[in-house]
């Protein structure tokens, strides 16, 4: 297990030096944005296949540090998987079926915002799973990784940790603001409530899940512009990949015009300029 971007503390207090600032973030943010770029042209000229796992307490920056390595990537290669709870017949499928169905294939990065690890978090906390479906969880999962990884799988784990005071901040805030409540969920609140039962089961997650073919790293994101700098340098760092050839396009001539007559504007409804209005 390493602590990516600062020294290993407890997420009962802050830790870590003083927010970054923003002009400092989003210049070295825009530079690793650029390799992320490559990156994904490395993955799809060379069919390699990349699973991001973002794990983590509630509004520990998962979300947007997701977007901003998603901001400039092409959709058609670069997935982001959220999975809804899962269905009644998901419930009769072993455990790992339904994410299975959304690994990458050849040439293709998944972003797991939350995975299998559910079963591990707020799955054990709330009681959503049995202590047997549990403990199998914690047998199966380092085998489950284990096939990926031989099969040729390039997989990365973080877990992102917040401090109780910080994550008190970022909730109160979404239930203050129009444009993030839908963000707070019922087990957000609930996740204040039982800070120690997701401590011990994060920490009988790591205990059973990191291991040195397939390492958890731990992301401090108090301060979530360091989280997000550090998350993405240290994934590029963790990937062979080098920059591709580009092929050079060029713009075709423009066409002479001919002789079409475009219909009056009268007979297409058009939007409204509400622009004209400010």
């Amino acid at each position: 297990m390493t602590v990516v971007g600062g020294e290993q503390g407890g997420d009962d207090v802050g830790v870590g030096p003083e927010r970054l600032p923003r002009g400092v973030y989003e210049k070295e943010l825009f530079r690793l944005q650029a390799e992320l770029v490559k990156l994904q042209e490395w993955v799809r000229q060379e069919g390699a296949r990349l699973i991001v796992v973002f794990e983590g307490r509630d509004a520990a920056g998962k979300g947007s540090a997701i977007k901003r390595v998603a901001e400039y990537l092409n959709p058609r290669v670069t997935r982001i998987v959220a999975l809804p709870a899962p269905t009644e017949r998901e419930r009769g499928e072993w455990y790992f079926q339904r994410y299975v169905a959304q690994l990458p294939a050849a040439g293709e990065i998944a972003l797991f915002d939350r995975s299998w690890y559910n079963r591990a978090g707020v799955e054990r906390v709330m009681g959503f799973c049995t202590e047997e479906e549990h403990r199998r969880f914690l047998r199966q999962c380092p085998a489950f990784e284990r096939m990926l990884i031989e099969d040729g799988f390039l997989l990365r784990k973080y877990w992102f940790s917040v401090s109780r005071a910080e994550q008190r901040r970022r909730l109160r805030k979404r239930s203050e603001d129009p444009m993030r409540r839908w963000k707070l969920s019922p087990l957000d609140l609930e996740s204040m409530t039982r800070w120690e039962q997701y401590s011990a089961a994060r920490d009988e997650m790591l205990d059973a899940t990191d291991t040195p073919l397939s390492p958890w790293y731990l992301v401090e994101s108090d301060d979530k512009r360091r989280a997000r700098i550090n998350l993405i340098a240290h994934l590029l760092s963790t990937v062979p990949y080098y920059e591709t050839p580009r092929p050079r396009f060029e713009l075709p001539a423009t066409p002479p015009s001919t002789e079409h007559r475009r219909p009056p504007r009268e007979r297409y409804n058009y939007v409204p300029d509400h622009s004209a209005s400010l």
